[in-house]
């Protein structure tokens, strides 16, 4: 077998075939799923004094400073610490009791369209509030249904009661029983004296290619509306903003021996790891890519219907959140959907995925020989 060579210099290619993502099936016991509600590998080190506000775009830098005072404001006893008088808990408000209806915001929301830096902001806002690790959870919307699927809705609540803030990223509006769900939880959150933070997908249907819909959100989550303040990010896509197109697909050759020769790499055909997400539950994407240092897809080939679509885009923000490359054949990434799966009511998630694919991309062709 020949020989070849990865960005890092020249190595043998591994006699052991690569391992495979559809030969792995996890199970993820629910004590994992509440220790890994903390922000993703990729933003364990982002700050607010890491985030770049475009200078076009004053609602990002305007974003910056709500969010650090919204921060500094979590400090000092938890909000439902009855008993604990001379303390300032939330915005400020007394602790003494806790009222059963706070005052004022008890969160923010996050709206603006995909890769302004929401996620970038969020996580940022988990690591300023002064607050021990195991009193903060960071998560997205999926990852918490999963959570309530695990331990059941009482015990969810008991767990995150003692929380002093709940982030949610990519808060889903387009299953209404899923959305009913959590925001019953969040209500209750709220009363223990939670302090909440999230971003939104849109509803289907509704208009803006790059915005969600504030308003969209706030309605969906009934009667919590009023603890949240929306914070409007506008701007466009930071991870194409200056940067040169996708890179082009590769042969499966490239890509196969790239997989062989870089340590730690995945090899899979595309339309076979289709079909074997369809049977891993969607909460277990994440443990599907454990110790993986890059993905590599042969035949990459148009997403054949929308549930099959709505399984790759949960794979793609795992790998994203990961920061595991993805090398691939076959057809570039902005055509694995459909024109009518774009214009549906799933299209913001579409366009994130096509987002980090692509940024992936980018980061694998250093495993590609020159």
């Amino acid at each position: 077998m020949s020989s070849s060579s990865a960005a890092s210099g020249p190595h043998p290619i591994a006699e052991a075939s690569p391992p495979s993502l559809c030969a792995r099936e996890p199970h993820v016991p629910a004590d994992r799923l509440v220790a890994e509600m903390v922000p993703p590998p990729r933003f364990d080190s982002v700050r607010f004094s890491t985030y770049i506000p475009d200078p076009n775009q004053p609602s990002q830098t305007e974003a910056v400073g709500v969010l650090e005072s919204f921060a500094g404001g979590l400090g000092g006893a938890h909000a439902s610490g009855a008993g604990k008088t001379g303390r300032r808990g939330f915005l400020g408000f007394g602790r003494s009791k806790a009222p059963k209806t706070p005052a004022g915001p008890r969160g923010v929301y996050l709206d603006g369209g995909y890769g302004v830096g929401k996620t970038h902001l969020l996580a940022s806002l988990w690591h300023a509030t002064p607050a021990e690790p195991s009193l903060k959870a960071f998560g997205t919307f999926v990852e918490l249904t999963n959570l309530v699927g695990a331990l059941g809705f009482q015990q969810t609540v008991q767990t995150l009661s003692g929380h002093r803030l709940l982030c949610i990223d990519e808060f889903e509006l387009d299953d209404p029983g899923d959305t009913v769900l959590v925001s019953t939880l969040l209500g209750k959150l709220v009363d223990a004296g939670v302090a909440l933070a999230a971003t939104s997908n849109t509803l289907p249907g509704k208009l803006g290619e790059g915005r969600f819909a504030a308003a969209d959100f706030l309605r969906e989550i009934q009667g919590l509306s009023a603890h949240f303040r929306p914070l409007r990010i506008d701007g466009e896509d930071y991870r194409h903003r200056g940067l040169p197109e996708a890179p082009a697909p590769y042969s499966d050759e490239q890509v196969t021996k790239a997989a062989y020769a870089t340590e730690g790499a995945s090899l899979d055909d595309f339309p076979h790891l289709l079909d074997h997400l369809a049977r891993v539950h969607p909460s277990r994407y994440g443990a599907l890519t454990d110790g993986l240092k890059a993905v590599c897809l042969t035949d990459v080939q148009p997403i054949p219907d929308q549930s099959t679509a709505l399984r790759l885009v949960v794979l793609a923000d795992r790998l994203y959140d990961r920061e595991v490359p993805v090398l691939a054949s076959g057809l570039p990434f902005d055509k694995l959907f459909s024109e009518d799966m774009l214009k549906g009511g799933y299209r913001k998630k579409y366009f994130r995925a096509i987002s980090r694919l692509t940024a992936l991309a980018r980061d694998a062709r250093g495993l590609v020989t020159a």
